[in-house]
């Protein structure tokens, strides 16, 4: 079985010249694409004369993370994809044990390493750690991160499990479960569009699973692409969210309340970034509260109604362990998932 790793690249010149090296190195000849969102900065004449060996796929323009993922996966044909960002440090043998396991489950369709900080390496990354799952209201969580809370990585989550959802740093899935999905929401541009894939394809009640794979480990800088204290990402986080939940979560799980609960969550965001004078983060939680369409070509779509017409009234699959982050962290002050009750 070959696995296509598929980097995508916008104006990543600095993290290829860091980390494209690694991946050579340790890709055993499995093929490596790196999807170019149509840099700027010479990234493309690097890759041509650097390695010549890379299949290179030029977007046409910057897509942002899932259309351009999108675009650029239709030429690829191998049967499984390893979307890997590019400021991303592989290690030797991190492809042995996920091959292993998609050679010999067929049930398993998506899949993460463990995912540890490039500039700590004793540590969990945030994006992704040991593996994710999200709460009732839709709040994403992670083995090994929870919040602001990091843990050292002491092999306290050195197991293999099933997971809700994979972390996008370094996104195993098979090539014909992403064509069923019909890829990622292009909507979502950035953010969450790996959680919101792997919850619809829970919601398809397949016993389909996703996969944490201790054995293999790569080190991820973080923020290549959007520095995690970019006011912008908060942006992406909360506008993704409510339009994951309008998609997903089924009236019988108390969708409405949720999005009500959601909205408060918020607003107390929004007052204590202006409390604290930090203007573009109140902006951005400000726009993200009231952003309910986008502009296609000059016509602006309303994406709340347009996903409640897509979202199914059947019972869909139960996606949630504990019913509030929040409640568990703050309240109960399980800082950890091992501490989680």
């Amino acid at each position: 079985m070959k696995i296509a790793i598929v980097i995508l690249n916008w104006n990543g010149l600095k993290h290829l010249k860091e980390f494209l090296p690694s991946v050579v190195k340790y890709s055993n000849k499995n093929p490596i694409y790196i999807i170019d969102n149509s840099s700027t900065d010479n990234s493309v004449e690097f890759l041509r004369q650097t390695f010549p060996e890379i299949n290179l796929i030029i977007n046409s323009n910057n897509f942002g993370y899932a259309k351009g993922y999108n675009e650029g996966l239709k030429k690829i044909t191998e049967e499984v994809y390893c979307l890997l960002n590019n400021d991303v440090e592989v290690t030797k043998g991190w492809l042995d044990s996920i091959i292993e396991e998609f050679k010999n489950n067929e049930s398993v369709v998506v899949a993460q390493p463990k995912i540890l900080d490039y500039k700590d390496k004793s540590k969990f990354e945030y994006a992704g750690a040991a593996g994710g799952f999200i709460d009732y209201f839709g709040y994403p969580y992670c083995r090994g991160r929870i919040f602001n809370t990091i843990e050292k990585d002491t092999g306290q989550y050195d197991q293999d499990i099933d997971i809700f959802w994979a972390s996008g740093a370094c996104f195993f899935i098979r090539k014909k479960t992403f064509e069923m999905l019909n890829g990622f929401d292009e909507n979502f541009v950035n953010h969450m569009e790996e959680i919101d894939l792997c919850w619809r394809l829970a919601n398809l009640n397949l016993d389909l699973k996703k996969r944490f794979i201790y054995k293999s480990v790569i080190y991820h800088y973080g923020g290549g692409s959007l520095d995690y204290k970019n006011p912008k990402k908060l942006f992406y986080n909360i506008r993704n969210q409510r339009w994951m939940i309008l998609k997903n979560m089924n009236v019988f799980y108390g969708k409405s309340l949720t999005l009500f609960l959601i909205q408060i969550i918020n607003f107390l965001l929004l007052f204590k970034y202006l409390f604290n004078a930090k203007i573009k983060y109140f902006v951005e939680i400000l726009k993200a509260i009231f952003s309910n369409s986008i502009t296609v070509n000059g016509y602006k779509i309303n994406i709340a109604r347009k996903y409640e017409k897509l979202r199914s009234n059947k019972i869909k699959s139960k996606h949630y362990n504990i019913t509030s982050i929040f409640y568990h962290y703050f309240l109960k002050a399980e800082k950890k998932f091992s501490d989680l009750t």
